[in-house]
């Protein structure tokens, strides 16, 4: 039996999230709400990452219709579905008593159910990255999902930490720790296939290691406890993350776990630890205005208005000053850094046009990206730069993202195993006893 074609219907949310999503509904047809077009013309002007999608999808869409009407549909590509655009529907009768107001959610939710009622023999899907939306659909007994390309499949490999290996030899630890050129892996009885760049916890009868798999040599190296511009890991995790975070042939590293763990703070360290392999340092986080209001609300000139979201940064960076005396060359050289700026604070939107060259780049709060936004980030990546993605994704605030959408989790799931990527997952709270309690308990 063939399967019978469906048709989605897509929400303004999933064109902002992904501008070529219309090309991953395979052979299904696709019908855009009128209304849709209408919300995406208030995003085409500014200069974050959700303007330029709404810009790049209408650019798109011109281009695929040419000189073509959308009444008859137009062919996405070869093994495609048409697309097709919806004018405006009347409410039905129960959408006329279910809301009152006639908003662009329920003028989108109006053409799903007209679609449904004048094609009873095909599955009519609404597509949305809105929850609620999707919740009045199924009220209204509408199909509606999530916008599920790039979403990750198995979450739980993100939460792994450094994989545990018990039983080792202890006369081949003691060899790890006096080879400086590694000890091939045959030697190991590990019991896994281990990936490039995995760090293991390796636990003799009397001795234990830490180490990393180094997928060139094919041999593992022992990881040594080492100190970053005044901060000293402390725990296995910390020890890790340092090494990845220095290693040199580690161009791009993710950092996930819970408030409190360190992710930022080390990841500073380590790029003031390493100032002179390095143009700049850039700390960099997204920008997630309150209760959806842009930040030109906010009283103030352009450093006022972005002040409050960089101050998480600034407090870490208070928070590696504290560990000199204010006389040191090592304070002084962080508001040297400052003043030259080789060491910047800024918000993400900022960044666009800069050259990427020769940077320690740290992008903090990651989890609050879209996989696009982080491929945009990257691929902006020249010669001798190395990228840090830091969060938890268990704390987004962006209303469109989960645990398996952003873009932390989508880096951190797709470039596993590559010979230039290394990911840690923090466990152990640090900032304090109270935060670590709160954060597991509250």
């Amino acid at each position: 039996m063939v399967n019978q074609k469906k048709i989605f219907v897509l929400d303004t949310n999933v064109l902002l999230h992904d501008h070529k999503s219309i090309y991953q509904f395979q052979e299904n047809d696709i019908i855009l709400p009128i209304t849709v077009l209408e919300e995406l013309d208030k995003f085409k002007r500014g200069n974050d990452l959700i303007n330029f999608q709404a810009r790049e999808f209408v650019r798109e869409l011109d281009q695929l219709a040419g000189e073509t009407l959308f009444t008859e549909g137009i062919t996405l590509g070869r093994g495609l579905g048409r697309l097709f655009i919806e004018t405006g529907k009347p409410f039905s009768r129960e959408m006329e008593e279910s809301f009152e107001e006639k908003i662009a959610d329920h003028r989108i939710l109006a053409i799903a159910d007209y679609t449904r009622n004048k094609n009873p023999d095909k599955q009519v899907i609404l597509v949305t990255k809105d929850i609620n939306l999707r919740i009045k659909a199924k009220a209204l007994g509408l199909t509606a999902e999530d916008y599920r390309a790039g979403q990750v499949a198995n979450i739980e490999n993100i939460y792994e930490g450094p994989t545990v290996v018990e039983s080792i030899n202890d006369e081949t630890i003691s060899k790890l720790y006096n080879a400086p050129e590694g000890v091939p892996i045959e030697e190991f009885d590990l019991g896994i296939d281990p990936k490039a760049n995995q760090y293991m916890i390796l636990k003799g009868a009397n001795s234990s290691a830490l180490a990393i798999f180094d997928i060139r040599t094919s041999a593992l190296h022992v990881v040594q406890k080492q100190k970053c511009y005044g901060i000293e890991p402390r725990n296995a995790e910390q020890t890790i993350t340092l090494d990845a975070l220095t290693r040199p042939d580690i161009q791009l590293v993710s950092l996930t776990g819970k408030a409190g763990t360190g992710k930022t703070l080390l990841a500073l360290a380590a790029a003031l630890q390493q100032r002179r392999d390095y143009h700049q340092i850039y700390l960099a986080r997204p920008i997630i205005p309150l209760g959806n209001r842009d930040i030109g609300y906010l009283p103030g000139d352009a450093h006022e208005k972005i002040e409050p979201y960089m101050q998480p940064l600034f407090d870490n960076l208070s928070v590696i000053r504290h560990q000199f005396d204010q006389r040191s060359k090592e304070f002084q050289k962080i508001d040297q850094l400052l003043q030259e700026e080789k060491l910047i604070i800024t918000p993400l939107a900022y960044i666009r046009g800069r050259s990427l060259s020769k940077v320690f780049f740290i992008v903090d709060e990651a989890q609050n990206l879209t996989p696009h936004e982080v491929k945009t980030i990257i691929t902006r990546a020249g010669e001798g730069t190395k990228f840090v993605f830091t969060g938890d994704i268990q704390q987004i605030d962006s209303p469109y993202l989960d645990t398996k959408s952003n873009g932390l989790s989508y880096l951190t799931d797709k470039m596993k195993g590559q010979d230039i990527f290394a990911h840690v997952n923090l466990v152990h709270g640090e900032r304090s006893h109270l935060a670590d309690l709160a954060s597991d308990l509250l």
